[in-house]
């Protein structure tokens, strides 16, 4: 018989109010994804305080002059994309004697406009962030080609997290989330089916 296992769900609640999103933490939901560092602390460094156990995921292009306001608001980055980046976030976790849970972004079809570590620079870069800078690198993310709903970059993506070992994949959105379940997504970042469309 065929195991199934449950993906966790990240609501992905930027730009909704708290007013949305209260309802699904007191429905039991537990991790919540923002693309935005200065929106994620003033929506939810209040509400963090009161429910302590839920996990906050920042799921969107990180500049390395915000790391240091990451560090103690959020549980995961989604978007570890480059080598000064992973160096801001090694030093910033040692000052704040933090470690956060970090997925490499692979920009799975080496599109120009996309950020994201190249398939053929990927081992070498896991190996700094582990070996050199003992970054917590928990898996790999990605974010296909736009309108593309396509299996092939979902299980091209389980292939390079086996051939490092790694356990957790961050893939799949409101538009294709049951193809990456199917390729072994283990975080879907889900947003307009749980929360309706942005205005």
């Amino acid at each position: 018989m065929k195991k199934y296992f449950l993906p966790n769900i990240i609501a992905v609640s930027k730009t909704f109010p708290l007013s949305q999103i209260l309802p699904l933490i007191n429905h039991g939901h537990i991790h919540f994804g923002e693309n935005k560092v200065q929106e994620a602390n003033e929506k939810w460094t209040d509400i963090l305080s009161d429910f302590k156990h839920l996990k906050l995921h920042m799921i969107g292009k990180l500049q390395t002059n915000k790391v240091k306001m990451v560090i103690p608001i959020f549980d995961y980055i989604h978007s570890l994309d480059n080598l000064k980046l992973a160096e801001k976030i090694s030093n910033e976790q040692l000052k704040k004697n933090k470690k956060l849970k970090i997925f490499i972004q692979v920009n799975i079809a080496n599109e120009d406009q996309k950020n994201g570590i190249e398939i053929d620079k990927l081992e070498n870069f896991y190996k700094i962030c582990t070996e050199d800078l003992g970054l917590n690198i928990i898996g790999l993310m990605c974010v296909p080609p736009i309108n593309i709903i396509d299996s092939k970059y979902f299980d091209l993506m389980k292939t390079l997290s086996a051939n490092l070992n790694l356990k957790n994949l961050s893939m799949g959105m409101s538009n294709d989330y049951l193809q990456a379940y199917k390729s072994g997504a283990t975080y879907l970042r889900i947003g307009s089916k749980i929360f309706g469309e942005r205005t």
